[in-house]
């Protein structure tokens, strides 16, 4: 079993480690580095058996101390050119310390440790850029020999336990091919690594089927009946075909073509012919959920586990499922990728608690932005929009793709939400702008918290010029004659009067009053009223209510709209986005 993996300058994982165990979920958002855990594992895995297969267990040499590796030998790590596989595609360096600019390799490190056998052991693989097509493999140096150049530098001995290592990768389910030839297991490896799995779901089927002892077979038959509800039944050569075919029976008796099946039956076939096909290995299962209905996803990541058990096989799946987090956080180990991977299958644990109520691409976002915005909705965001294009406001490019988050008014839900996102990513700043609130605002460091002094915002559109400007389509794209645009200002004058006479006599103010709820207590009676009056269907919702900000002449907006847009440019020049 695998224990603990070390990771240096490969794709998006610059320098982590990361604790493993019997089954490990990796969780996190898309493009978070998931899968270059998976794929370092794997090159560490290639770079075992080429070194084993030409140098055994010996120390490197002091003459040519590496062993080389074709980039077409990295069937799990298929990648157009070797420079890929680097942090940054930063493959050499320039030392200008001594006398002569030396140029210095930049290093992709992997070392695994495990325990086989009840023996501990430790086994690390350097790797060196040679060009777009080859790469260089040799054990990790010793301590104090980091910086050496490769004639002068010693170097780690493989441990001959480590070669009972097995690893086999897994790539999400890509569909299933109409026709399938019968491959090589070389053949179905490359074609897996390459993440065309809709090309070997029968040949590992067959496989499976063809042992001499069929218990495999057959336990892959009840686990496909009781989630699903059909047969499966035997893969079949056709020989004069060079062809394997597969078929299942519906509980109609149907009988069907394995292509014609659900994706989902698809992706759990594969999995766990995966499982069954490799015994005694280090599985790894990039996204084993997809394609599987929420529902599913519990039951399926239990199966897997179940049968990981008793093949005596080890489970290193990626995910962003929060289901399969919830399950495996109560009893595997469970590593976020949301700042610097870490583990957190600990019940106590803050950022486990976040994550189960905050999305992933939230964690994303704070780390791409920096800071992040809270207000009522997403009508007060558009308002805010229309008023800082109209101003030529700082604020309109930052409002284009901000980092918001709606929260209805509730200031815990906001103090929930931002110190949950800053577990991942401590350098997080937010601002909340809420509705007048009867309560007094608890300050918060890096959470500006502002109110608007008037009810809601949107009684920063409440003017009666404003409303008559939308009655006869000003700025719109309706386009009226006289007749209609004077017929529609006439129907909006009645309607505005007889909101206000009902306004006066509940509530003793005006329309007009900072006082007053104005979506509900006015503008949402106004504009029932004044569709009524002109024969038509209400156009214009709450949800719509930011249409109104694009009339509001310049020289009209509150002062206050300006405070606010000023906050959010001074909130966002202080935040610091992560550095890749």
């Amino acid at each position: 079993m695998l224990t603990r993996i070390q990771i240096k300058k490969f794709r998006k994982l610059k320098d982590v480690e990361i604790e493993l165990g019997k089954s490990v979920v990796l969780i996190g958002p898309n493009n978070s580095g998931k899968t270059a855990a998976l794929q370092a594992l794997a090159l560490w895995e290639i770079g075992l058996k080429q070194w084993s297969e030409k140098r055994g267990t010996k120390a490197s040499p002091a003459k040519r101390p590496g062993v080389a590796i074709n980039r077409r030998d990295l069937v799990s790590i298929p990648v157009p050119k070797a420079k890929l596989l680097w942090s940054d595609l930063h493959v050499r360096d320039v030392d200008t310390s001594g006398s002569k600019p030396r140029t210095k390799n930049i290093r992709i490190d992997i070392i695994v440790d495990g325990i086989t056998n009840d023996k501990s052991w430790s086994c690390g693989f350097e790797f060196d850029y040679v060009n777009e097509e080859s790469i260089l493999c040799r054990p990790v140096r010793k301590p104090g020999f980091e910086d050496k150049p490769v004639k002068i530098a010693e170097f780690t001995t493989v441990p001959e336990i480590a070669n009972k290592v097995r690893i086999a990768y897994l790539p999400p389910m890509s569909g299933l091919a109409a026709m399938e030839p019968k491959l090589e297991p070389g053949r179905i490896n490359v074609l897996m690594g390459e993440g065309q799995t809709a090309q070997v779901l029968r040949n590992l089927c067959y496989q499976i089927f063809d042992q001499a002892n069929q218990k495999e077979w057959t336990e892959l038959c009840v686990s496909i009946k009781t989630l699903f509800g059909v047969d499966l039944k035997p893969p079949k050569y056709i020989r004069e075909r060079g062809e394997i075919t597969m078929e299942y029976q519906e509980p109609n008796g149907v009988r069907l073509d394995i292509s014609c099946s659900g994706r989902g039956l698809q992706q759990i076939l594969l999995l766990l012919a995966h499982l069954y096909a490799n015994p005694n290995t280090v599985l790894l299962l990039d996204e084993p959920d997809a394609h599987l209905e929420v529902l599913r996803q519990r039951e399926i990541y239990q199966l897997l586990t179940d049968v990981a058990e008793q093949r005596g096989s080890q489970i290193i799946a990626a995910s962003h499922s929060e289901v399969v987090l919830n399950e495996a956080a109560g009893k595997d180990i469970v590593i976020a990728f949301v700042g610097k991977p870490h583990r957190i299958d600990d019940r106590g644990s803050q950022l486990l608690k976040a994550l189960k109520r905050i999305g992933f691409d939230q964690y994303y976002l704070a780390e791409q932005r920096g800071w992040v915005l809270y207000l009522e909705g997403s009508t007060d965001l558009a308002i805010l929009q229309k008023f800082a294009r109209i101003l030529g406001h700082k604020a309109a490019e930052l409002l284009e793709r901000p980092f918001v988050h709606y929260v209805t008014n509730q200031v815990e839900k906001v103090f929930d939400h931002f110190y949950g996102l800053r577990e991942a990513y401590p350098e997080l700043i937010g601002l909340a702008i809420f509705d007048r609130l009867d309560r007094t605002i608890e300050e918060k460091p890096d959470l500006q918290q502002m109110i608007w002094q008037r009810k809601e915002l949107e009684n920063y559109l409440c003017m009666e010029d404003v409303l008559l400007a939308y009655a006869r389509g000003q700025k719109s794209d309706d386009l009226f004659g006289v007749a209609e645009s004077s017929r529609r200002e006439k129907a909006m004058r009645e309607s505005i009067q007889e909101v206000s006479s009902a306004i006066k006599t509940l509530y003793d103010c005006e329309p007009w009053s900072p006082d007053i709820k104005a979506s509900d207590i006015f503008l949402d009676r106004l504009f029932k009223i004044y569709f009524e009056k002109l024969g038509m269907d209400n156009l214009l919702l709450k949800n719509d209510y930011h249409i109104l900000a694009d009339l509001v002449p310049k020289d009209k907006i509150d002062p206050e709209i300006m405070e606010k847009l000023d906050a959010i440019v001074k909130v966002a020049k202080r935040a610091k986005p992560k550095k890749e």
